[in-house]
């Protein structure tokens, strides 16, 4: 792969990428300009589910109930319901669920979690997607 042309002046050859969106630059003058206007990652088109071997998480991944495991029916039903996406966006509850997510002990910081009313809406929202 040659070298990348700057995606803000289409001028010189880009050094850099934008943290947020990817997109090549040159120069400091030129990210500053780029960043006028809000960026964001993109989204990749294949979505990445964890298999065998790759797990998302850091600690090893156990299942006592194998009938408990979400099919990928439901898990779509979760990623494309508008309601669970909008709740999403509460800053406290991504917070909260980074909270139990880096936590080596996460029964515990989701039982936690369960005090929150905020959380406790959205599990109910999950709920009722995978089980109508």
């Amino acid at each position: 792969m040659g070298p990348r042309q700057c995606q803000v002046c289409n001028d010189a050859v880009s050094k850099y990428k934008c943290p947020s969106c990817l997109a090549p630059y040159c120069s400091l003058t030129c990210f500053k300009k780029h960043k006028e206007i809000p960026c964001s990652k993109p989204l990749s088109s294949e979505p990445k589910l964890a298999t065998g071997s790759e797990s998302l998480i850091g600690r090893p991944l156990s299942v006592h109930k194998p009938s408990e495991v979400l099919q990928r029916s439901q898990l779509e039903a979760i990623a494309t319901s508008s309601e669970i996406r909008n709740a999403l966006k509460d800053e406290n509850l991504q917070k909260l669920i980074s909270k139990i997510d880096c936590s080596p002990d996460a029964e515990n910081e989701l039982d936690k979690a369960m005090d929150s009313e905020s959380f406790r809406i959205l599990t109910d929202k999950i709920l009722s997607t995978i089980s109508p």
